[in-house]
């Protein structure tokens, strides 16, 4: 059975890129945020993704802006989720926040609906002991930006069904997706070690060791990595990877977490990176 409506909470970088990905494969999507400012916003970016991917990727099938945007729903109602057969949450990485929209989603989608939290670094179990359908809840780490990134980290609660499972596995299949299975943890393979790495770069720099430049050239061209630590903390978001090592550093209480005060700083000055058009590197 094909998964077609498909519900995504939060229009933030996450929200937009999975969107945008779950409408370029047929699918009917409402995406729901808190104001229409967001949303607005969020039609203008996927709109700018899908030109700037036109420039690289050519085919035979015609894909404009509207026929994109015609399968995608904007709304600032919740009530328009109430006949999903998935759900997508991508709701910023503060527990405090994140913690309200689980009753909420609860009340109004279907029973059978799965939901995906798409998490960086917060534990699956504990976003499952906020909700009535434990077993129905699975992390979906997808990576950014997420139309262009064919793998995802999946990973599995203490009570995530086996059906659960399989049913995040076929939507994943649908969207053009692998997945690579983990069991639950904070931050889980992925964000346990990129968050560390790159809250390391930052205190590189703090000491000026060496420029953010010279840092990302080391990585680049030493392992081959296509992008190095400070460049992939521009893209993500420094506000976001600030969010993920407070939350590696709440959880293991150990203080190879602590967040590098220059992180703190930054974030402070809205320096978010790409997305406020500067962090590490300036933007245009």
């Amino acid at each position: 059975m094909k998964i077609q409506a498909i519900g995504v909470v939060g229009a933030g970088v996450m929200g937009i890129g999975v969107a945008q990905n779950l409408a370029q494969t047929g699918h009917q999507v409402i995406l729901v945020d808190i104001s229409e400012d967001i949303l607005d916003k969020a039609k203008q970016e996927i709109r700018n993704n899908i030109r700037f991917q036109g420039f690289f990727q050519k085919s035979d099938k015609t894909e404009t802006p509207d026929s994109v945007l015609n399968k995608i729903e904007f709304s600032t109602n919740y009530k328009f989720l109430e006949n999903v057969d998935f759900l997508v949450e991508n709701v910023t990485e503060k527990w405090d926040i994140k913690r309200e929209v689980y009753p909420l989603i609860d009340s109004i989608c279907p029973a059978d609906c799965v939901f995906a939290a798409n998490t960086s670094a917060i534990p699956i179990t504990r976003i499952a002991s906020v909700s009535k359908r434990a077993d129905k809840i699975v992390g979906i780490h997808f990576m950014n930006p997420v139309p262009m990134k064919p793998m995802v980290e999946m990973i599995r609660g203490y009570h995530t069904s086996e059906a659960t499972i399989e049913t995040a596995k076929q939507m994943l299949t649908q969207m053009g997706k692998e997945c690579i299975i983990v069991n639950d943890s904070p931050g889980f393979v992925s964000n346990r070690v990129l968050m560390l790495t790159i809250n390391e770069a930052v205190f590189l720099l703090q000491e000026q060791v060496a420029t953010a430049e010279d840092v990302d050239k080391i990585f680049k061209s030493c392992f081959g990595h296509k992008m190095g630590p400070l460049e992939t903390a521009d893209l993500i978001g420094l506000d976001t990877i600030l969010f993920s090592i407070e939350v590696l550093y709440e959880n293991f209480n150990d203080s190879k977490y602590r967040p590098c005060p220059l992180l703190k700083k930054m974030v402070d000055a809205g320096l978010h990176g790409k997305k406020s058009g500067k962090g590490f590197y300036v933007y245009q």
